[in-house]
């Protein structure tokens, strides 16, 4: 009975986790329409075809490496542990391992690798919405399979590991990634945009931001609302489904089965599904009350609610997910303004706030509400605190986010690689190939002479 109930845990959590990279592809697939819906006639193709070819480069540079620096870095090199690379696991995890393959004997790691690959998407398309009609392909390209097979792959081993250094020494608690995808994601943005500058037209001489709306705000309403499905998937792909006590020493759950959240604390789906719901509600709320009812933002307002709220929704109340979400979308509305004006920072769909500012923000504000409680159920480790989440915040969206982005994006912006030129932004990109732009040019100067 026991080996048969073994069996059926194990094909249940596989399908579990396959559901819910289904359900993630649908964030994808909401990100392409959402960011077509926000660019401009002329920049469709090259912004639908920018986040589409992500898939596979994040795709293959995660199985090659991605995956292997989850399992191998939770400790940090040189910070934990002394050089803390944790070379078994990592050994199990490379591409050339039986469990990277069709394998009947593990039917667990292909399908909990694609989450993670999901979210290495998420992580590369959340810059691609903020750098629209300026940037070109190849840079954007590059910047993706950092930011999704690198960047955020380090953070997650550092602070979305049970057994990561952050969550033993500082009491690091994310459960539904604040941090480690969004803060990341958004920091990184950030850096780029520092070096990439704003789209043409954006600023008046004088300095005031001028409106760009979006040209089809149904695509976006749209896109976003298959945001929210995904991120559905996304929360449930967060947790694992159902573990046996034996199969980690039965400290964390005695003799119960249960759900459990990436720390492998025992939770619940229906934990979740209050909190998500309720983050996303008063996100909604409060984008509609602050924006005066502008559509953008008010749809981006839920996203906002959830993203701040997910650091803690695995023990936060309804009500307090619903406040924490408020609260964050409140401060990301009115930061992405000032931010905008004082700095000149173009974020084309205030992808640095949703996602960058709600994600900070959101960790510090779970360091206060659950200020004390375990951050992980092993024993040993450090509680919850907001110096911890503090510190936590600054190394997802500052040392893994923005610092390397703009590192890169100076070297790329040096060698000519990362801006399209001005002729080609003034025309649209998708007349970006050289043959293209030429017969645009064509276009132009016949249609000049036959005015004259």
């Amino acid at each position: 009975m026991d080996g048969n109930l073994n069996a059926l845990t194990t094909v249940f959590t596989e399908f579990y986790y396959w559901v819910t990279v289904v359900f993630m592809f649908l964030i994808h697939v909401g990100f392409c329409m959402y960011e077509v819906g926000a660019s401009r006639r002329r920049n469709h193709l090259h912004t639908l075809m920018k986040n589409t070819m992500l898939i596979p480069l994040v795709t293959i540079t995660f199985f090659f490496f991605g995956w292997w620096i989850y399992w191998a870095f939770p400790n940090g090199p040189f910070i934990y542990e002394g050089l803390g690379i944790n070379w078994d696991a990592g050994e199990a995890n490379l591409p050339w391992s039986e469990t990277m393959s069709t394998n009947l004997g593990d039917r667990i790691t292909g399908v909990f690798w694609a989450a993670f690959l999901l979210f290495s998407w998420t992580a590369a398309s959340i810059v691609s919405g903020a750098v629209i009609e300026r940037i070109r392909s190849g840079a954007f390209w590059i910047h993706a399979v950092l930011i999704g097979s690198v960047f955020w792959i380090i953070d997650a081993a550092w602070g979305w590991h049970y057994d990561g250094w952050m969550v033993k020494l500082l009491g690091y608690h994310d459960a539904y990634a604040s941090g480690v995808i969004h803060a990341i994601a958004g920091g990184y943005a950030l850096g780029v945009l520092v070096v990439l500058g704003p789209r043409l037209g954006k600023f008046a001489a004088d300095g005031t931001p001028r409106d760009i709306p979006p040209h089809n705000v149904w695509m976006v309403t749209i896109g976003l609302f298959m945001i929210y499905t995904g991120f559905w998937g996304f929360y449930a792909a967060c947790n694992v489904p159902i573990i046996s006590p034996e199969l980690i020493g039965g400290q964390i759950t005695g003799e119960v089965w249960t759900a459990t959240n990436i720390y492998l604390a025992p939770t619940t789906l229906g934990a979740i599904t209050f909190n998500f719901l309720m983050s996303l509600s008063g996100g909604l709320l409060m984008a509609y009350v602050v924006s005066k009812g502008d559509a953008f933002w008010t749809y981006s307002g839920g996203l906002a609610g959830v993203i701040t709220a997910s650091a803690g929704n695995d023990l936060y109340h309804p009500i307090q997910a619903m406040i924490v979400g408020g609260i964050g979308t409140w401060c990301v509305y009115k930061l992405h303004f000032i931010v905008e004006r004082k700095f000149k920072i173009d974020d084309a769909v205030g992808a640095v706030a949703v996602h960058g500012y709600a994600g900070f923000i959101g960790l510090v504000i779970c360091g206060f509400l659950l200020w004390g409680a375990p951050a992980s159920p092993f024993e040993g480790y450090a509680t919850i605190s907001p110096w911890g989440q503090l510190a936590g915040a600054i190394i997802m969206f500052g040392v893994l986010g923005f610092l390397p982005a703009f590192i890169v994006s100076k070297i790329m912006a040096a060698m000519g690689m990362l801006r399209v030129p001005e002729e080609v932004e003034l025309l649209g990109l998708d007349f970006s190939t050289e043959e293209a732009y030429e017969n645009a040019i064509a276009d132009v100067q016949a249609a000049e002479k036959s005015m004259a």
